[in-house]
């Protein structure tokens, strides 16, 4: 249960702010029906979790002192593109990716899924699940706590969309992350 939690919060802290929480924003206010934006986007997100928990997997294999090394490059990376990332402008990457209005459910759920699919593809918090997968007890455990963070993290920006946006401020989180994902990284090294 511990490895769990600690991936849920670990995970959910690292997207809050990434780039595709802001694209599922965007897909969310694009298409009325929200479950098929939240399924889709929620089935990308486990593809990439089942990815990064094998990768963990073969991570964990390396010899102790490489393997600290390689987990902790990872956290420190992660983290300094979190940080990097929190003074850049948001772009709307999502905008460009559908060009016509889709109307069925499950067309709307594959154009989510695929737009995901694609822009979640080793972020930061697939780095964070094969860094966790590798170094925890549980990777099934941290797999199910990554995967039932992105799950959150996709429905909150499905159902309080661009309201989230004015309340919260995300660039704060994206910061507090960043420097959590470090020091992790150097205490890991250390």
């Amino acid at each position: 249960m511990n490895d769990f939690l600690t991936a849920y919060g670990v995970v959910f802290l690292a997207e809050l702010p990434d780039k595709t929480m802001f694209a599922t924003l965007l897909l969310a206010s694009k298409f009325s029906r929200k479950s098929a934006v939240w399924a889709g986007v929620t089935s990308a997100y486990s593809a990439h979790v089942i990815v990064a928990a094998l990768l963990g997997g073969m991570i964990s294999r390396l010899p102790s002192e490489l393997l600290r090394l390689v987990v902790s490059a990872l956290f420190v990376l992660a983290g300094a593109y979190l940080l990097w990332s929190s003074w850049r402008r948001i772009d709307d990457f999502a905008a460009h990716q559908i060009s016509q209005p889709v109307k069925s459910w499950w067309s709307i759920f594959a154009a989510c899924a695929a737009t995901i699919g694609v822009a979640e593809f080793a972020d930061i918090t697939q780095l964070a699940t094969a860094s966790l997968a590798a170094t925890r007890d549980a990777p099934v455990a941290v797999g199910l706590g990554s995967a039932s963070a992105l799950a959150s993290v996709s429905g909150v920006a499905v159902m309080l969309g661009t309201q989230l946006t004015k309340r919260v401020n995300l660039r704060m989180i994206q910061r507090t992350a960043g420097a959590l994902f470090v020091v992790l990284g150097l205490a890991t090294l250390l």
